[in-house]
Order: structure tokens, then sequence, then C-alpha cells
């Protein structure tokens, strides 16, 4: 028997990472202001590291979706799993080359491009799909807020939200 109702558990859970960083970051105000000596140093250390875990949990608690659609997603090493009902893909990081938000489909999709293969379909309420965040944010050049933002508008179109970029950056040339 659960003395916490299953929604504010799963409330709770979403937002664990912001009430951490919350925590270390008074922590860290209270060792500032309050103390001398060391700790007063630690807490100038402490505060802003509580501040970032706040700021990543707030960014993840966005991203959060829910796990009502269907389907399961695994990250492991670099590798995004789907299985769904009736499609399903893998597609390693280094192997993708386009992310893109569609907001069209029901349940809205993150389409998962790379090069010779077919798209892979992820529904953004996937069980596990929370996990894409990290995946995601590990990409080259890709704009976490963007990506956040598009997510809670209401786009009616597809969005690109991150590209491949060239492998290396051109070079001025001189003649």
């Amino acid at each position: 028997m659960s003395l916490v109702r299953p929604e504010a558990a799963a409330a709770l859970s979403r937002w664990r990472d912001v009430l951490i960083g919350g925590a270390v970051l008074a922590l860290g105000l209270y060792w500032l202001v309050f103390s001398g000596g060391l700790l007063r140093g630690i807490g100038v250390v402490v505060a802003p590291i509580g501040a970032v875990i706040a700021a990543a949990g707030v960014q993840r608690a966005r991203f959060a979706q829910g796990g009502d659609a269907p389907g399961i997603v695994q990250v492991v090493e670099g590798r995004i799993t789907y299985f769904g009902p009736l499609t399903g893909g893998v597609v390693d990081l280094d192997a993708l080359s386009a992310l893109t938000l569609d907001p069209t489909a029901r349940p809205p999709h993150w389409l998962l491009s790379q090069s010779g293969q077919p798209d892979i379909a992820i529904p953004l309420g996937a069980q596990g799909a929370d996990q894409l965040f990290d995946a995601f944010a590990s990409l080259p050049g890709i704009r976490t807020e963007h990506m956040l933002r598009q997510m809670q508008g209401g786009a009616d179109h597809p969005v690109v939200i991150w590209r491949k970029g060239p492998a290396r950056p051109a070079l001025p040339r001189l003649h």
C-alpha cells in the first residue's frame, strides 16, 4: 500500500532533478551566507552547481511527455532502439543525419533519419522516451531550447530540429 498517489509520485519523479538542484543550491547559499571560513568557500562552489542541476532538471522535465504512447525506447551507449507495435528500428547517434519533430502525426513523433535507411518514427510519449533528451543533447550543435519550444508549440508541419553538418568546417580560401 503506497502512501503517495500515483499522479503525485509521477510528478515528483518528473521534477526530481529540479528538486535536487534546488536543495543543493539552498545548501550552498546557506553556507555562503551564514557560515564562514572553509564552509563559505565550499558554498561558493556548491551554489552554482545546484543552479546548473536545477536548470538541467527544468529542461528534462519539459522534455518528458509521459509514457502513454505505444512502444518502448532504449538508449544504450549511443544507440537508440525503438520497439513499436507496428514498426521499430535502431540508429546509432553517429549515423544520425537529421532529427525532425512531426507534431502532425497522432501521437506526435520524432523522426530519426540516417542515410540509406528508412526514417525511424518514435512517439514522444513512448515508454523510455525521456532517455532521448540526453542522446539528443549530445548531438553537435543542437539547440535544446529550440527543441523544447517546438515540442511545446503547436506547429502545423514537421520541424527539423537538428541536421548533421559537414564533417570538417570549411576553411577560408587564400586565393
